[in-house]
């Protein structure tokens, strides 16, 4: 086995990974992914599905890392860390498009939107697919060892860009529909929490455009390059990172729109029910 330090040679770690670290970020992805699936189930937001799955990917990633910090050379726990740490905020990205198009639908803003409600999810998604599949496949590739180490970097970066690209429009999409709708959303008053969820969306679309943007340039510089030879990169730009994520939408949890957009389709009567009770008065 080359030296973990050879610039020439694809090597699994550039240095011994930190028990501690990944034991810590085991734990803290195990309870804040937990706690959304008790708030996904006890208010049925089921759009929410794919963030949970990230924070499982997340969580499943770190377990691999604690695993490599007793072998480092063991190359399973090193493949499930790299395409579970890397696919996940991906998984992350599609419920947070869906939770735009759910935030446009409860305040009634359509008409300040760039892109139509009913577009929305389905562009957004579909980008994130692509990305996800890139990444995915690159991935895949780059675990098969020095052989298809380059074509992988070159996929995955690829996908990363896709993701970047895909999310900077969203967030432009975000900014605008609060800029366009300005006076309108405020006029809504504290009925509608919209100004709590959209800035919730703000905070981890920012965070994950940096987590992207970092892992981007990791994959540029390669195998040998300077992040991949100091662990504390990772945990700054990719662990604390995804982990705010998740802890944001704990906090301000899209599942209370849900709850609401319910509530407003149990006030308004169905169009039956409003020709039922204009026949009946035209009766008497």
């Amino acid at each position: 086995m080359a030296d973990h330090n050879d610039g020439d040679s694809f090597v699994l770690y550039r240095y011994n990974p930190s028990l501690a670290a990944a034991a810590v970020f085991v734990v803290l992805f195990a309870l804040t992914t937990g706690l959304h699936i008790l708030q996904t189930i006890r208010k049925r937001s089921w759009f929410m599905t794919s963030f949970i799955i990230g924070g499982l990917f997340e969580f499943i990633g770190y377990v691999g890392r604690l695993v490599s910090s007793n072998d480092r050379y063991a190359l399973s726990p090193y493949i499930m860390q790299t395409l579970l740490l890397l696919l996940g905020p991906a998984l992350y990205a599609a419920s947070i498009y869906m939770i735009l198009g759910r935030l446009i639908l409860l305040t009634g803003g359509e008409p300040y939107s760039l892109v139509r409600r009913t577009w929305l999810t389905k562009i957004f998604v579909g980008g994130d697919v692509i990305s996800f599949m890139m990444q995915g496949a690159g991935g895949g590739i780059m675990s098969s060892g020095a052989s298809g180490m380059k074509t992988g970097e070159k996929i995955i970066i690829g996908g990363l860009f896709v993701q970047i690209l895909f999310f900077g429009l969203f967030f432009v999409t975000a900014i605008m529909f609060q800029m366009r709708g300005r006076e309108y959303l405020l006029s809504l008053g504290s009925s509608v929490p919209w100004k709590r969820h959209l800035f919730a969306l703000y905070a981890t679309s920012i965070l994950i455009l940096v987590r992207s943007g970092f892992r981007v340039i990791e994959y540029i510089q390669g195998n040998a390059g300077y992040l991949l030879r100091h662990e504390v990169f990772l945990y700054v730009f990719e662990a604390v990172l995804m982990f705010a994520v998740t802890v944001i939408l704990n906090v301000s949890h899209p599942g209370d729109i849900a709850i609401l957009l319910k509530g407003q389709r149990m006030e308004q009567p169905s169009d039956d029910s409003a020709e039922r009770g204009v026949a009946s008065k035209g009766d008497r």
